[in-house]
């Protein structure tokens, strides 16, 4: 049987990380692998995460299988966390599930399942496995001018033209903010106008929430999908555990929607019961269990969300100093948009080669596409510097 797959190649940022784990130099710098890194390259456990884990394994007295919506104190916690305490629950319903990627799959089936004619239109460029990710579960896709490289910003204007090529029925997938790979976020006044063009042309958004709490903050970076949720009858959303918690590893994620009434939210919610129990049956309970105590208890919340707040007040610091160094090191000022995009990621108008002659030369890994991670930035001012010398050189 295996003599007839076909032969793959291995995916880009997975071999990059390879290879930066192959490399024997010691002043290395890994700025491809998008996980959250502290000043010494490491990703830790949060405080509040720990705290919970220890307690949960001193309590937890079953190994039980949850269910395949999962928990339901995790997922009314998740419900609050996405769209405030103040939201209308009445038509909001959510299922917990394997990580963001997870999250994303069972929506992609339930629209497959529910718009079999629904084309998914997604950001080009988005993060890399949205496009395999989404028609592995069978569904049409398109997509949507969102960066233009030459600026380092927004091509607002030809995403809302080629959206509206779009036909009644069809599925926007959009990030909910800190847009991967570039940075680059709308602003309040550009999501009012994908907002009302959604509405106008009877589309459904699709809202990726993966780094909520790296932007402008944890209730700042909900603005999107709240002020959607008001104003659009039906919507589908994402959300990761990942990056926030730190819980990359114990894939936790949420899937959420949002249906007309509430009637309509619990048959939705039961076909997605459905497409889980035909795919992994049940969710794994262990992080989301952490997640849910973090969010419940008030001592580990306030110590999460501070601890976060630090976590994005320091990518924003990395950013203007790596900003300000490229600005001497280039003597122009065509790197100034790095301090004024947000979350994890910006993307350096770098090509191929210079890519690779950085690697070679200096041991610095980038993503093919120019995507850096700006976590794993270097703290130290000289450090820094000396990054900016080696992009200016090869310039």
């Amino acid at each position: 049987m295996f003599e007839t797959l076909p032969a793959k190649q291995p995916d880009a940022i997975l071999k990059l990380m390879m290879a930066y784990r192959e490399d024997p130099r010691t002043d290395k710098l890994d700025l491809g692998v998008g996980i959250y890194k502290d000043a010494n390259g490491a990703t830790p456990v949060m405080k509040a995460v720990k705290s919970a884990e220890g307690q949960l394994l001193e309590e937890q007295d079953t190994k039980a299988y949850v269910g395949p919506l999962g928990s339901p104190a995790f997922n009314q916690r998740m419900i609050e966390t996405v769209f405030g305490s103040e939201a209308d629950k009445s038509r909001i319903r959510s299922a917990q599930a394997p990580g963001g990627s997870g999250a994303l799959r069972i929506l992609a089936d339930l629209i497959t399942s529910a718009r079999p004619d629904a084309t998914i239109w997604v950001s080009d460029p988005t993060w890399p496995n949205h496009l395999p990710l989404l028609s592995a579960a069978g569904a049409k896709l398109a997509t949507y001018p969102y960066y233009d490289a030459d600026n380092s910003s927004v091509s607002f204007d030809a995403m809302i033209d080629a959206l509206k090529a779009a036909k009644p029925g069809d599925i926007v997938l959009l990030h909910g903010c800190c847009h991967n790979p570039t940075g680059a976020d709308l602003t309040h006044e550009q999501w009012d106008q994908v907002t009302q063009l959604l509405i106008d042309q009877s589309l459904m958004p699709f809202v990726d929430v993966a780094y909520q709490g790296f932007g402008d903050g944890l209730e700042e970076d909900a603005w999107a999908i709240r002020s959607m949720a008001d104003k659009l009858p039906e919507m589908l959303i994402a959300a990761s555990c990942s990056k926030n918690l730190g819980l990359y590893r114990e894939r936790v994620g949420a899937a959420l929607l949002v249906g007309r009434n509430a009637a309509e939210a619990d048959t939705a919610l039961a076909n997605l019961s459905g497409l889980i129990r035909s795919n992994y049956s049940m969710p794994p309970d262990h992080g989301a269990h952490v997640v849910e105590m973090v969010l419940v208890d008030d001592s580990y919340n306030a110590n999460w969300r501070e601890e976060l707040e630090a976590m994005r007040v320091r990518m924003i610091s990395l950013r203007h100093a790596f900003s300000d160094a490229l600005r001497r090191r280039t003597n122009s000022d065509r790197f100034d948009f790095i301090a004024h995009q947000k979350g994890m990621f910006s993307r350096l108008p770098l090509n191929a080669e210079q890519i690779e002659k950085l690697r070679a030369d200096n041991g610095i890994y980038i993503v093919g596409d120019g995507r850096i991670n700006v976590a794993g930035l270097p703290d130290e001012e000289s450090d820094m510097d000396a990054l900016a010398a080696a992009i200016a050189a090869v310039l």
